[in-house]
C-alpha cells in the first residue's frame, strides 16, 4: 500500500506549475493589508507647497515699467515722437497695475515727458519736426 499525498496525485501540482501556484498566493494577498506593521502605523507628512507664481498681471505690470524705462532712454536720442509718449503710457500703466518697480516706471514717465520736452525744444528752435545733430 502506497501512500500519496494531494499533490502526487494531481499533474499540474509538478514542477513550475506548483512554483507559479505557490508564488501566485501571496502576491494576490500582498497589500495594503498585508503591510500591517510598524512603518505603516507612521504618519506621511505632506510636501510643502511649491511657492505660488507671480499673478500675470504684476510680471507685465513689470514688463511695462521697464519697457517705459528704456524706450524713454532710447526716446532721447531717437524718434522722441513716438517713444515719449508711449513711455509716459507705460509708465503710467505700469504704476496703474502695481508693479514691483515702481522707480523704473517713474523714471520712464519721467524720461517719456523728457522725450517731449526735447521735441517741443526742438521743434521751436529749427520750425520742424526732424531735427539733426551738426
Amino acid at each position: 500500500m502506497s501512500t500519496r499525498t494531494a499533490s502526487q496525485t494531481r499533474p499540474e501540482a509538478t514542477g513550475t506549475a506548483a512554483a507559479s501556484a505557490a508564488s501566485a498566493k501571496p502576491a494576490a494577498t500582498a497589500g495594503p493589508a498585508a503591510s500591517a506593521g510598524p512603518a505603516s502605523a507612521r504618519r506621511t507628512v505632506p510636501a510643502p507647497p511649491a511657492p505660488a507664481p507671480k499673478p500675470t498681471s504684476t510680471r507685465n505690470a513689470d514688463a511695462m515699467a521697464v519697457c517705459a524705462f528704456v524706450l524713454g532712454l532710447v526716446g532721447l536720442l531717437v524718434m522722441n515722437l513716438f517713444l515719449g509718449p508711449i513711455a509716459v503710457v507705460l509708465g503710467a500703466l505700469a504704476l496703474y497695475r502695481r508693479t514691483t518697480r515702481p522707480g523704473r516706471a517713474w523714471l520712464g514717465l519721467a524720461l517719456g515727458v523728457a522725450d517731449l520736452a526735447v521735441l517741443g525744444l526742438l521743434v521751436t528752435a529749427d520750425n520742424t519736426f526732424s531735427w539733426s545733430i551738426g
